[in-house]
């Protein structure tokens, strides 16, 4: 483990007293919900890229190393930042904590099991499934049938096997046969609700309204139907109250939830950005993938739903990214060519036009790697401009805090204004259109191809008043439906094959083209190589 402070100690440095955190052993502590003060108000920066390449765009590296530059020019920050998976940590993807001199630690107790709230919310999610069964098993509602359940099982690991299961064989003893499957953990609603909610209170309401099934006359069946609301509570005691860590530097840095940006809405936790302004001038957070899903889901269902408003978004973008988008292959990434940087340069000019849309500010942070070269750099910086934005170099990786400062000073330097933020959507849109607006103006397709029954679907939902959000289920490698698309395509079509809905989370989930709620180990996972070693210490978990 990398130096760092007793968690008291940053707890202090934080304003809040030993008495005011419950301590998991030197490093980690949970804050009770208590310390927040929902009146006080602080600089919200949002972190969001380009579409992500192969390779990555360091997007948590440069949100850990702009705390860090913050704090080198003695400013009052904090962090918040999403808890990672299990899933990519022995996938494919990595842990969530930074890289380099740009980590949130204990980077490696983070990345696995941490204070247990990934455990929790995941009991408490397939809790309620088997209290759905067993209702169903013993009639106890009217005409809710085994094939209307809808409420699926999650698990924490890329487990391909279980993403379509038969559940109930055995024989009369066990529920009845049904065509079932499981989601990764991130992908839960108990997930989004918990990185949703303000309090204990909400909570228990948004726990109520998971809606778990239908019955024979298409009336909703909901969890809190199946009494299973206070068990649910009981298990999410603490998983609702926000984890301290630290950045390597020293900053406090709030862990709280993880929902995946591309299945899920892509950020951290409502609770951890009110208590982080409630203690720090500057909070800087980040949202999941490239802008148009993590940052348009930010905007649009968490501050839409309560979540602090931003003041300005840095768009994190690479050199070797924007060549990746202008058609060149990973092997040849390190060779120069400028034109390959204009070519790809329109995904980075897509997501400042996102970023503008919702009425932000946004500054470029170029990501820098060893083998950029100036031209490439000043050419980027060049674009920007061109674009009504600025780019400026950002090497929090090799230079920790010292490689930011940059970067911070010029985000300390903006005033807070964000009187003209606006939301794509309202409320009251029909969801189809809310669907429409989202795949025309964020993604700049032609049109929305839908599926059988689809449509049919979201009326029944907009006919139980379910007047949400939308949490658009997309690849993350293209701005399109079509992973192999890159740059900024355009007049192309988002294929919905299915809608699900958040009761609980106040969402409808559409998923698009052939993206799937459960991955599958790649050919060489990470597991491959984690390991304990003989001093008992965990190696070779990779993080980004």
């Amino acid at each position: 483990m990398k130096k760092i402070k007793p968690i008291e100690q940053i707890a202090d440095e934080l304003g809040l007293g030993k008495e005011s955190i419950e301590l998991y052993g030197n490093y980690k502590a949970k804050i009770p919900l208590e310390n927040i003060d929902k009146s006080k108000k602080s600089k919200l920066v949002v972190v969001t890229a380009i579409t992500p390449t192969p390779l990555g765009e360091g997007k948590s590296t440069t949100a850990i190393g702009l705390t860090q530059g913050l704090g080198k020019i003695n400013k009052n920050v904090a962090l918040t930042i999403r808890q990672p998976s299990l899933g990519p940590v022995f996938g494919h993807k990595g842990g969530g904590t930074g890289g380099g001199y740009a980590t949130v630690e204990p980077a490696v107790d983070i990345n696995l099991h941490f204070n247990g709230d990934f455990h929790a919310m995941e009991s408490a999610h397939n809790l309620l499934a088997a209290m759905v069964d067993n209702n169903v098993y013993r009639s106890a509602i009217k005409d809710f049938y085994p094939e209307n359940i809808t409420w699926r099982r999650v698990t924490d690991a890329e487990d391909r096997s279980l993403r379509n299961v038969i559940a109930g064989a055995g024989g009369k003893n066990t529920s009845p046969l049904r065509n079932t499957g499981f989601d990764i953990s991130a992908a839960s609603e108990i997930m989004a609700i918990l990185a949703l909610t303000d309090s204990y209170k909400d909570l228990r309401e948004r726990l109520g309204n998971i809606v778990v099934g239908w019955k024979k006359d298409k009336t909703p069946v909901l969890a809190k139907e199946i009494n299973a609301v206070g068990s649910m509570m009981a298990l999410l005691k603490d998983a609702i109250k926000p984890n301290l860590a630290q950045t390597v530097e020293g900053q406090p840095a709030i862990v709280h939830m993880g929902p995946f940006g591309n299945i899920a809405h892509g950020c951290s936790s409502i609770i951890a950005d009110q208590m982080a302004s409630t203690f720090s001038e500057y909070v800087i957070t980040e949202a999941g993938f490239g802008a148009d899903l993590g940052f348009e889901k930010f905007m649009d269902i968490k501050v839409r739903q309560g979540g602090p408003k931003p003041f300005c978004a840095v768009i994190v973008a690479t050199v070797r990214g924007l060549k990746w988008h202008g058609g060149i292959e990973v092997k040849n990434l390190s060779e120069s060519n400028n034109d390959a940087i204009t070519r790809g340069s329109e995904n980075l000019i897509n997501a400042i036009r996102i970023v503008s849309k919702y009425g932000l500010r946004s500054v470029v942070a170029i990501n820098l790697f060893p083998e950029d070269k100036k031209e490439e750099i000043d050419l980027i910086k060049k674009i920007c401009i061109e674009n009504n934005s600025i780019a400026i170099e950002s090497d929090g990786f090799s230079k920790g805090g010292e490689g930011m400062i940059d970067l911070a000073e010029y985000i300390a330097n903006l005033d807070e204004d964000n009187k003209d933020i606006s939301l794509l959507y309202d409320d009251q849109d029909s969801t189809i259109n809310k669907v429409e607006k989202l795949a025309k103006e964020i993604y700049s397709a032609e049109k929305v191809s839908w599926g059988p029954m689809t449509r049919t679907t979201l009326r029944q939902f907009e006919n139980q008043g379910w007047n949400f959000p939308i949490c658009m289920a997309k690849t993350h490698l293209s701005v399109s439906a079509n992973p192999k698309l890159r740059g900024a395509p355009k007049g192309h079509t988002i294929p919905i094959r299915e809608a699900r809905v958040l009761g609980g989370a106040k969402q409808i989930v559409t998923l698009a083209g052939d993206i799937i709620t459960l991955p599958g180990l790649p050919s060489n996972p990470n597991a491959f190589d984690i390991d304990l070693n003989d001093d008992g210490e965990i190696i070779n978990i990779l993080s980004t």
